[in-house]
This record gives structure tokens, C-alpha cells and sequence, in this order.
């Protein structure tokens, strides 16, 4: 089916992918994947993980096969990017398969139904597994204001999602980097972490709350980077995003589309990323590394680096489910 899906257009091939994987092959996964098989639990933010492998935000973005990619033997399902007020993103083409180099180009902008469409999808769960939401501000909120957007998100997703992440290092909105700055990054903390509390105290239950950043982040900014996170009792991070530097393909066809790169040109970096912020926080923030992972030895690289939990996407467009199989075989072997 891969075969069949790489010969569409790669956003063509990936609504196809999400139809199936909803509509067609939905009543076939018990008999193809047995869920057990895929079971090496963990307890990572206070959550219960049935592995350690879970899929990053941006494949299902508006939280419609959730079930099915559980199904698929993923321990934790991050759906989103999600936005207040749907939006149709950046204009097509706007995602590029880079083979040679096992990586993807996109600048996607969002592109997503918004809340109220997410949330009413969230409330037909039904497979046991982590599930977890990417939230965002829109494209046309100023960065004053992006407070707003992300409180309407928490607040929206809060009971229905077992974390929530908050999305500040895409490079495909205008500006949105510059949150993690000191400038804007500790008013959008301390907001969030209060608005959490409220909603903790409502619905008598704690969800973890997540910070997703990118290696593009200068190495100056670290520590300070790090000291926020930690002042604001962050629950854990994500590393990282994906990068504007497209030198490793920039002479590969569709290398210098702009975007965020994705897939193997990532691996290296991710995990020195995730080496110096496990080292600067003395390994007491736990990591989610995702970036680069297309094999169970990349897998322990970044486990071995500090990472606790990893996420494929670029992996699983160019492996399929046969990745989650390798890397939780790759964990086994080293236990």
C-alpha cells in the first residue's frame, strides 16, 4: 500500500492514507496488529505509557484515526496542530518527499478544522493508549494575543486528552518562534500554568503539559530556555520541531523548498539537543525526542542521549507500522 500511496502526491497520499486507515482497514486491524504484542509500559509524566512509541502531531491532524493508529500498536498518539478558528494553512504544493535522504519538506501552515471540530472527534474515543493534543495560535493572532488562542485550546481539549503539548517552534506561521524567547515565553507560561490549575481543580484530574522545541534554537539559549521551563513546572518537553536548515538536501530535487525539513538529516542534532537540555536540567525533565527516527538504532540513540519516550512521523510515512515493531525490539534487546 506504501508503494501504491508513494506514486500520489504526498498530501494526496496522506488523506488517502488517514481514509483507509479510517474507513477500510479499521474492521481489519485486530486480525493484521494484536495491540498486546506492542506492550512495554512505562510511567513517564505521571502517565501510564503501553510503550514508549507514539506518533507526533501533524499526521492526524484533525483527530480522526486516533483509534485506528492505536490500533497500530502505537503506545501514545499526538493529534493536532490545532488552532481556535479553523484555517486552511499555507497554499498548495506544500509538502515535499525528499527519498534520497529518508526526509520531508513542509510548510502546511496549520492546516486544520479548528477546535470545536477536534474537540467534538476527541469524544469518540474508544482504544486504550496515550492521547495526547498539539495546540497552537492562529496564523492572524498577534503574538500579544497568542495567550488567548492557547487558553481556548487547553481549555477545550483539557477533559478529554490524557496531555497537551504547546506547539511554539513551527517555522510555517509568521513569528510564531519568537515565543520561545524570554520576551514572550514567560507570560505564556505562567498564563497556561494557571489556566491549568483551574481546570485541574474542575475536573479533579492533572494533565501533563508539554513544551515542543526545535534544534534551531541557539545553544546560547538553553540554559535560560530551560530555567523557564522549569520556573513554570513545564511537565516535560518535546525535541524537536522541525529545522529551517536544509543544507543536508539542498542539492536533492525539492531540497530547497521552504519549510520545515523533517526525517534523518535530523537525527544528529536531535540528539545532541536533547544530551545538553537532559544535562542542564539534570535529567529531571523528561524528554519526548522526536526527529531522525527511521530505525530502532536510531531509536537508542536518542534514548541514550535522554530521551524517555520518541515519536515517529517522517519514519511512518517511509517504514509504516513496521517501525514501531523495530524499536521497541531495538528497546527490548538492550533491557
Amino acid at each position: 500500500m506504501r508503494r501504491l500511496l508513494f506514486c500520489l502526491d504526498p498530501e494526496r497520499a496522506h488523506n488517502l492514507a488517514i481514509y483507509l486507515l479510517r474507513a477500510r482497514f479499521a474492521p481489519l486491524m485486530p486480525l493484521l496488529h494484536d495491540p498486546k504484542k506492542y506492550q512495554q509500559p512505562l510511567e513517564v509524566f505521571g502517565l501510564q505509557f503501553p510503550n514508549p512509541v507514539g506518533l507526533a502531531a501533524g499526521w492526524d491532524k484533525n483527530a480522526v484515526c486516533f483509534d485506528a493508529l492505536f490500533r497500530l500498536g502505537f503506545g501514545f498518539v499526538e493529534v493536532g496542530g490545532v488552532t481556535p478558528k479553523p484555517q486552511t494553512g499555507n497554499p498548495k504544493p506544500r509538502l515535499f518527499r525528499i527519498p534520497k535522504k529518508k526526509a520531508l519538506i513542509n510548510r502546511m501552515g496549520f492546516a486544520n478544522a479548528g477546535l470545536d471540530a477536534l474537540v467534538s472527534h476527541l469524544q469518540t474515543r474508544k482504544e486504550p493508549g496515550i492521547l495526547g493534543v498539539n495546540i497552537v495560535k492562529n496564523r492572524d493572532t498577534p503574538l500579544s494575543h497568542a495567550l488567548d488562542d492557547y487558553t481556548l485550546c487547553l481549555k477545550g481539549v483539557f477533559p478529554f486528552v490524557d496531555y497537551i503539548t504547546v506547539n511554539i517552534s513551527s517555522p510555517n506561521t509568521p513569528g510564531l518562534r519568537e515565543l520561545q524567547s524570554d520576551h514572550y515565553l514567560r507570560d505564556l507560561l505562567q498564563g497556561l500554568r494557571t489556566v491549568k490549575k483551574n481546570m485541574s481543580a474542575m475536573y479533579h484530574r492533572d494533565v501533563p503539559l508539554l513544551v515542543k522545541t526545535s534544534v534551531d534554537l541557539p545553544e546560547t539559549e538553553y540554559a535560560r530556555f530551560v530555567q523557564t521551563i522549569i520556573d513554570f513546572d513545564i511537565d516535560g518537553l518535546i525535541i524537536s520541531n522541525t529545522t529551517v536548515d536544509h543544507t543536508a538536501v539542498a542539492n536533492d530535487k525539492y531540497g530547497n523548498e521552504a519549510g520545515g525539513l523533517s526525517g534523518k538529516p535530523l537525527l544528529e542534532k536531535t540528539a545532541q539537543m536533547i544530551r545538553a537540555i537532559s544535562n542542564l536540567s539534570e535529567k529531571k525533565l523528561p524528554i519526548i525526542g522526536c526527529g531522525g527516527i527511521l530505525s530502532g538504532k536510531d531509536a537508542m540513540m536518542l534514548k541514550d542521549s535522554g530521551a524517555s519516550l520518541f515519536q515517529i512521523m517522517t519514519g511512518f510515512v517511509y517504514r509504516g507500522p513496521a517501525l514501531i515493531k523495530e524499536i521497541l525490539r531495538a528497546i527490548a534487546a538492550k533491557q
